[in-house]
């Protein structure tokens, strides 16, 4: 039985595909619990499409499934040995307030650690990092964070270990090409070299001109988040209600409508709800609230507004208190992710007071408790020592700037970022990795998990830390389109898919086919993440190839590159979406600046590919 000359099992994959298409790009539910519905449905119709319960949970035994959760955690090794703080931190002695070595040391750096260590924790380590070192060199932080994540992106192309998806290419080119055994190491980083200095010339030349400067060099937090009208100082005069209670209590009321943030006093701050002061007349109340409210709460306790008295970064800065206010970033794994704020209680658990969310071009600043957290968030918080510490070692906030903080090029390297005494034996054992699987003594998998193992045990990476450092809705991501992606290729999908990619030769020659295949396939990928994208269009290359008496490695090279290099969408890549609330980007920055280097970079690894490992 068929429909439309397509078989009906894989009419009913296709189906399948296209239901997981509009959930991954509407984000109705998160993709990872679409890939779980995903498992669900092919086990569910497996019966008539030919798929086991087995087969359908067959991703979370794949190879590709569980070097990746080693590689997250051979990662964490090596961030937890203070290196790249370290290097981050040394960068400002080499740019010395210069906007174009600035940039320069931004994607110098962060491109070539990425094809080692995962560069999702490298562009967190160096967000607050890199707008340091743009408050230094006088220019605007939208100017270099861009730079940061693409120049990330570029560097996952190095090696077989620098991104998801190319570990899973290397999984794909072992089950559907004979006589390979997967990937090397090192076999394309010749490759990726030009792509990485090709990208690295763009983004420090027309990508420097076309990189937008959204954030004002000079803006402060309060600006920024332009809650001028939202903050304010009233003073609690003689005869005032409050004066006798708690500043803690009061903060708690459900009849005041407003956040106390800071009681002032004789030159003295003290931080709400931290403080147990008791409030006296002369204290000043600095509040967070909406003007009307602000009024309310004015008028029902006889308060006394200061004329002229802007709250700013300053007001907390200039304070004796710890607190200090800071933005944010959540990133796409944050435990936070999918509950309100009042459900995430960071004031009861964390101290951690929440004055505006920036969600793109949307800045919300009422009603805050309601908002649902989304991977991307940009958070204005005010916060202690002891939260920014516990964010940095959980990764739920990515603190990225701290309007208190010191200058990184104020203080030495060695006091600002300290090495761990077990640095040499961390990069020892990560060496050991990339040599045993360079080397083919192991199999990828087994040398990753090896280094899990000897990190361990000799005390680089504590459990609890390896397990934390795990993306796990990636895991679960992969899990579930890589049956899905078998289906389609044991039910004939990749076939019929693959058809109408090889009518495309009777008008165009092999090279200008593959290049047409690499831009349709980076174009979904900006779209449905990476991961999805070379799942489901490796079969289909590697098909088409087959049927055009092409090399289907050559074919399947052009996925894995493609899909590694997503530019033009904040929501392509991780990395775009951490930046895109610090840099204040637009949607269209990213078209207007990846878009460009997409194209440039199809064309220049579509003749890479044709001239290093030809087209047949």
């Amino acid at each position: 039985m068929a429909v439309a000359g397509i078989p009906f099992e894989a009419a009913l994959v296709f189906g399948l595909i296209g239901i997981a298409l509009v959930l991954f790009v509407s984000e109705v539910i998160p993709n990872d619990v679409t890939a779980i519905g995903v498992i669900v449905a092919l086990a569910v119709l497996g019966p008539t499409i030919g798929v086991t319960p087995r087969d359908a949970i067959a991703g979370f035994a794949n190879p590709a499934t569980i070097t990746i959760v080693a590689m997250y955690m051979l990662s964490a090794g090596i961030q937890n040995t203070g290196l790249v703080q370290r290097l981050g931190v040394s960068l400002a002695g080499f740019v010395r307030g210069d906007e174009g070595r600035a940039l320069l040391a931004t994607v110098g750096t962060t491109g070539p650690i990425a094809g080692f260590v995962n560069n999702t924790p490298v562009v967190a380590v160096f967000i607050p990092m890199i707008t340091d070192l743009a408050e230094g060199s006088d220019v605007s932080p939208s100017k270099l964070l861009l730079p940061l994540s693409y120049a990330a992106i570029l560097g996952g192309t190095l090696t077989l270990v620098g991104t998801s998806t190319n570990i899973l290419a290397s999984d794909f080119a072992r089950e559907l090409i004979d006589g390979r055994s997967g990937i090397g190491m090192f076999e394309f980083t010749p490759l990726g070299v030009v792509i990485l200095v090709v990208g690295l010339v763009y983004l420090l030349t027309v990508g420097r001109r076309l990189t937008p400067a959204r954030i004002p060099v000079d803006a402060d937090l309060v600006s920024a988040f332009d809650l001028e009208d939202h903050l304010a100082q009233l003073r609690v005069p003689e005869g005032s209600s409050l004066v006798g209670e708690r500043a803690a209590d009061v903060d708690a009321r459900e009849d005041v409508p407003v956040d106390v943030l800071q009681v002032r006093r004789n030159g003295e701050a003290y931080a709400v709800p931290d403080t147990d002061q008791r409030l006296a007349a002369g204290d000043i109340l600095v509040v967070n609230g909406p003007s009307q409210a602000t009024t309310r709460f004015r008028d029902a306790f006889d308060l006394r507004r200061l004329v002229r008295e802007d709250v700013t970064d300053g007001t907390f800065d200039e304070s004796p208190t710890e607190n200090t206010l800071a933005s944010a970033v959540v990133p796409e794994d944050s435990a936070y992710v999918g509950e309100t704020l009042a459900e995430a209680r960071l004031e009861e658990f964390h101290r951690t007071t929440v004055l505006a969310v920036r969600r793109g071009g949307n800045l919300i600043r009422q009603d805050l408790d309601d908002v649902t957290v989304e991977p991307g968030d940009l958070l204005l918080v005010r916060l202690s020592p002891t939260a920014i510490e516990y964010f940095g070692e959980s990764g739920d906030l990515i603190v990225t700037e701290e309007s208190a903080s010191e200058r990184i090029d104020a203080v030495e390297p060695e006091t600002a970022a300290p090495l761990s005494a077990k640095t040499p034996l961390a990069v020892a054992i990560m060496a050991g990795v990339i040599g045993a699987a360079a080397l083919n003594l192991l199999p990828i998998v087994i040398a990753a998990l090896g280094g899990v193992f000897v990190m361990i045990v000799t005390g680089c990476l504590s459990p609890s830390d390896a397990y934390d450092a795990v993306s796990w809705n990636i895991v679960f991501l992969l899990a579930g389109v890589i049956p899905l992606g078998s289906a389609m290729g044991e039910t004939g999908g990749a076939e019929v898919l693959a058809d109408a990619l090889v009518a495309t030769e009777a008008f165009l020659p092999l090279i200008l086919v593959m290049l047409l295949f690499y831009v349709f396939t980076g174009l979904l990928a900006n779209v449905i993440t990476p991961v999805a994208t070379i799942v489901l269009m490796i079969p289909v290359a590697v098909n088409a190839a087959g049927q055009m008496g092409a090399d289907p490695f050559a074919f399947l090279l052009a996925v894995m590159f493609a899909s590694a290099t997503s530019f033009m969408t904040p929501v392509g890549y991780q990395t775009n979406l951490m930046v895109y609330g610090p840099g204040g980007y637009r949607f269209s920055d990213f078209l207007k600046v990846g878009g460009p280097l997409q194209l440039l970079l199809a064309v220049v690894t579509t003749v890479g590919i044709a001239a290093m490992w030809g087209l047949t």
